[in-house]
């Protein structure tokens, strides 16, 4: 494990601010995942990937069933953060407007003077839940891409900036496939983590199903101001150069194209990885090295977050489709190859 000290030291950071700043992050962590699990029971695994993109600063996408508590988990973290939560239904008549906002004229009573006023759209919030997102067309999905990538939303000729901390956190029907729209790869590229959330196991289960009334919404344990201190500490972790070259080795690994991909991968895939894959999966490691309370990111930050980082951004050829081979054995392809080292050209 990096010795906190070396690692500080290193960056050039005041070490004893730093440290405390970690543990302050690491007991946060704690205390938002006590509240949550009074209220969401089972899904420990996809709400510690989920706080990894949140104090990564990132989006994530949440593919599972219905009925397993992926908007309820989103709703319950907005409210012990004490942030602003908007959720959309995304509907096969949706439109970007119903998003963003729209113009619209006014009329000054006295004077009769008529002018254009801006009416911000629910993605005017600090966590937009985006519910099926795949239900609605392409344009409409497109009208989010300016918002995850650039933090504002362009209407009328004018830029309005949205607010500080913003994050979609987006839901996804694997077994509905009637009436939804594939995301575009451009959109795909933009979420941090793709997160499956699985069925609870049968303890967990029981608990649910013999639950009476709802619990009642926890309170705040942190406020806004404090998420945006603690991601911007995850932003300054210290990452050495046997970490970057694993990354860089994963992504290269996933490209048909390149001479270090291999034979096996490069048969199965189409399209592989591009940079931002690599500077997202670099962010997500640093957010769940920070929420471990470690000071600088491990080889195994990246390869535990290899999967939701890369596996949404892989496009698969024919033979891949024919033979039943899904995206996640491809990671595992590409993690071996990656430990195994540089193949030679």
């Amino acid at each position: 494990m990096t010795d906190p000290s070396e690692a500080l030291a290193a960056a050039g950071a005041d070490e004893p601010a730093e440290l405390a700043q970690l543990r302050a992050l690491s007991a946060a962590r704690d205390r938002i995942v006590e509240a949550v699990e009074r209220v969401v029971v089972g899904q420990r695994a996809v709400m510690d990937a989920l706080l990894v993109a949140l104090f990564a600063g990132g989006h994530a996408l949440f593919v599972g069933a219905p009925g397993l508590a992926k908007t309820l988990l989103v709703s319950t973290l907005a409210r012990t953060l004490d942030l602003e939560f908007s959720r959309i239904q995304f509907t096969p008549d949706l439109m970007p407007a119903d998003i963003t906002g729209s113009e619209v004229l006014d009329e000054d009573p006295a004077t009769g003077r008529r002018s254009f006023r801006f009416v911000p759209g629910p993605i005017f919030c600090n966590i937009l839940l985006a519910d099926e997102i795949n239900r609605t067309p392409p344009k409409t999905q497109a009208a989010l891409l300016q918002a995850m990538q650039e933090g504002r939303v362009s209407a009328g000729g004018r830029t309005h900036p949205l607010p500080a901390p913003f994050h979609v956190f987006a839901t996804q029907n694997p077994i509905e496939q009637e009436g939804t729209y594939p995301l575009p790869e451009a959109q795909l590229d933009r979420f941090m983590l793709e997160i499956r959330v699985p069925y609870p196991d049968e303890r967990a289960e029981k608990t649910i199903v013999a639950r009476g009334d709802d619990p009642p919404p926890p309170a705040p344990v942190l406020s806004p101001a404090e998420l945006v201190q603690h991601q911007a500490l995850v932003r300054r972790l210290p990452v050495p150069p046997s970490v970057v070259d694993l990354v860089v080795r994963l992504l290269r690994a996933t490209r048909p194209e390149d001479p270090s991909c291999p034979p096996e991968v490069r048969r199965l895939v189409r399209w592989g990885a591009g940079p931002r894959a690599g500077r997202q999966l670099v962010a997500a490691a640093r957010a769940r090295a920070a929420l471990a309370g470690v000071s600088a990111v491990r080889a195994e930050d990246v390869r535990a977050l290899a999967h939701p980082a890369l596996r949404h951004r892989i496009v698969l050829g024919f033979a891949a489709e024919a033979e039943g081979v899904d995206p996640a054995q491809v990671v595992d392809l590409v993690l071996a190859a990656a430990d195994a080292g540089p193949s030679r050209p």
